[in-house]
């Protein structure tokens, strides 16, 4: 696999430093969960119940301030949203450790609400700073900076815990939460390109109604699917491994299939083209059902989770590409407030039901229901996927470097590779021109006006020959003034001379009308090449 898409990815000016920083600000809101879990159900000695319902209280107020908080970034600019929504979890977490049960739920309620959204907005700008055909590299690549996110805080959370105590550690969740709130307002990222604020501001703004379509809708159930299938994964092998009494390896385990989805994260990342979001999810969960079946030794257990594995980085990845290419610039933020608000519906939906399964029936079976349900979903909103409209993100302007350029700045004459197209708005694609063209054939003695350019190479269909030494009827009298191009041969093989009706002959003979008159030198800018 090639490193070059990488390479190329890093050398944008700013991408490594957002992903960087978005990559140490997500460690303590990935902590966030396990610490509250923790300090409810071991330091307050209220049991596990409660803690859940101090996680749900939080998970119900993230879902919806995400595309809250998205939306006012679209409207208003990401410093006045990171300016609250940093103080607000300063604020929660200097004295969370402090506040009895009823007052935490709800405090954790408000808090989730006011989240600081570190991975919305670091899609977000990721879209704006990044060319769409370097997307879904940037998304993979973040995809795997999630993943590691993910590996470390929950462990540093349980770390500190043990170790420092719940005051020590949700002081220091704070004061992480607050640094990287304050890194991202001085980092200051764009939400929006100079293309598509340029765009923006031609078009005027686009409803909601034009990307928030049924099609959206069951994208985000797929998006939903996605998490669905992880986290009942996760909670199966917890208690596959706790049932065989291997509990002192669940560590490892959950880390190593961590690892498959940053090496399939990797490599999805380095390929040519990228697969549809549906077919990945859909795919991942049906390589979750055989896990179920192999029992005994927890390493052969962890093996069987290697090809599922190797999809969960891509497949989520692959659901911020198309959300950022099915939907607007200037509703960007709300657009991937809303995909996080379905990973979370996907993770809390997931918990309940795969625990009931794991008491009804065993853990085996959880990972059978994991990844039918997720196939399921999937299967369900791929009909209002396929009556999507065509993307809205295809209307905006091309960047800089992708227009066309006028022979004098390119240092040629003539279009290499592409049709050379005049000033008018519509631009040929190449598609207009037949594959098999060997040469362009006119009658000879024309000329072409100074600044024409005509593409090297450019044939006319296949065509029956000319007759050798075509001449013109007596009596055809033909207007002196008239041109075409210069250097363009006379009538040879590959093109059929038209019929050319006689004339009289006289001053006022008329002009012959199937000679089409030649533009009076018009601009020329060369085709884009492909």
């Amino acid at each position: 696999m090639a490193l070059d898409p990488y390479r190329r990815l890093l050398k944008i000016p700013g991408v490594p430093t957002l992903l960087l920083v978005g990559l140490l600000a997500r460690m303590p809101a990935t902590a966030t969960g396990m610490a509250l879990t923790l300090h409810v159900a071991e330091v307050l000695h209220l049991g596990y119940a409660k803690a859940g319902l101090v996680t749900m209280a939080s998970t119900i107020g993230m879902a919806i301030g995400s595309p809250l908080s998205g939306r006012l970034v679209d409207r208003h600019g990401l410093r006045p949203v990171l300016a609250v929504t940093t103080a607000a979890q300063a604020a929660f977490w200097s004295c969370a450790w402090a506040l009895p049960f009823p007052a935490l739920a709800a405090a954790a309620a408000l808090a989730g609400l006011l989240a600081l959204p570190v991975f919305s907005v670091t899609r977000q700008c990721l879209a704006a700073m990044v060319p769409v055909a370097q997307r879904r590299t940037g998304f993979t690549l973040d995809s795997m900076l999630v993943e590691l996110s993910y590996m470390t805080g929950p462990a540093l959370a349980v770390a500190g815990l043990t170790a420092l105590g719940s005051h020590v550690t949700m002081t220091i969740i704070g004061a992480g939460m607050t640094l990287a709130g304050i890194g991202l307002l001085t980092l200051n990222p764009p939400t929006r390109s100079p293309a598509e604020r340029e765009h923006e501001a031609q078009s005027g703004k686009v409803a909601r109604r034009e990307w928030l379509t049924p099609a959206f809708g069951g994208l985000m159930a797929t998006v939903a699917a996605a998490t669905f299938v992880l986290t009942a994964t996760e909670l199966s092998l917890v208690a596959t491994m706790t049932d065989a009494g291997d509990t002192e390896w669940v560590g490892l385990a959950v880390g190593i299939w961590c690892v498959y989805s940053l090496v399939g994260g990797f490599v999805y990342g380095g390929l040519s083209r990228g697969f549809s979001p549906f077919a990945l999810i859909a795919g991942m969960g049906l390589l979750t059902v055989p896990v179920g079946l192999v029992a005994g030794d927890w390493r052969w257990l962890v093996l069987a989770l290697l090809p599922a594995g190797l999809l969960c980085a891509p497949a989520l990845s692959s659901t911020v590409d198309v959300v950022s290419g099915r939907v607007p610039a200037a509703a960007r933020g709300e657009a991937m407030g809303l995909h996080g608000t379905a990973l979370l519906i996907g993770g809390a939906a997931s918990a309940p039901i795969a625990g009931a399964v794991i008491d009804g029936v065993g853990s085996s079976w959880a990972f059978t229901v994991a990844g039918l349900a997720g196939v399921a979903i999937v299967l369900a909103a791929l009909p209002l996927w396929r009556r999507r409209r065509p993307a809205l993100g295809d209307t905006v302007p091309m960047p800089p470097e992708a227009v066309p350029v006028t022979p004098e700045a390119s240092g040629s004459s003539a279009a290499p590779d592409a049709l050379a197209v005049s000033d008018a708005p519509t631009v040929l694609g190449a598609s207009v021109v037949p594959t098999a063209l060997d040469s362009l054939a006119v009658p000879d003695g024309l000329g072409v006006p100074d600044g024409l350019a005509v593409p090297e190479g450019l044939a006319a269909p296949s065509a029956p020959a000319a007759p050798e030494g075509l001449a013109v009827p007596q009596g055809l009298v033909v207007p002196d003034d008239l041109v075409v191009p210069d250097g363009l041969a006379a009538a040879s093989e590959g093109l059929a001379a038209p019929a050319v009706p006689v004339v009289s002959a006289g001053p006022a003979a008329p002009a012959v009308p199937p000679v089409p008159a030649v533009p009076e030198a018009p601009s020329v800018r060369a085709a884009p090449a492909p």
